[in-house]
């Protein structure tokens, strides 16, 4: 079955970076775009970035466009978001997303902290 696994997640300073990855299998990964979303506390999940399956294309939100980096590894079934410059509404809960046929598949996140 389908398994996203998500890691990379902690306590950063205002400024700083972290680089998550999502760890995919289950399905054939080059075949399907992916998507980051997150959701902060009290808020609802919120799209973030997505990335065509050949990582040629890719879309993110205007809240972190020209900060956070989507790119993928199609050998190693694996996506990433290099987060730069982050901020204290940067904090969250992170997911990976993937829609496989009328399948929309998450994993179970990682958190991002951003604090002094």
């Amino acid at each position: 079955q389908v398994q996203l696994v998500e890691s990379g997640g902690g306590l950063v300073q205002p400024g700083g970076s972290l680089r998550l990855s999502c760890a995919a299998s289950g399905f054939i990964f080059r075949r399907y775009a992916m998507r980051w979303y997150r959701q902060g506390p009290g808020k609802e999940r919120e799209f973030i970035a997505t990335i065509s399956s050949a990582g040629t294309s890719t879309v993110y939100a205007d809240s972190v466009k020209g900060r956070f980096i989507i790119s993928r590894d199609n050998v190693k079934n694996t996506m990433n978001l290099q987060m730069n410059r982050l901020k204290p509404e940067d904090t969250a809960l992170y997911y990976c997303n993937a829609v496989i046929g009328n399948n929309d598949s998450w994993g179970q996140g990682t958190q991002v902290t951003v604090s002094s």
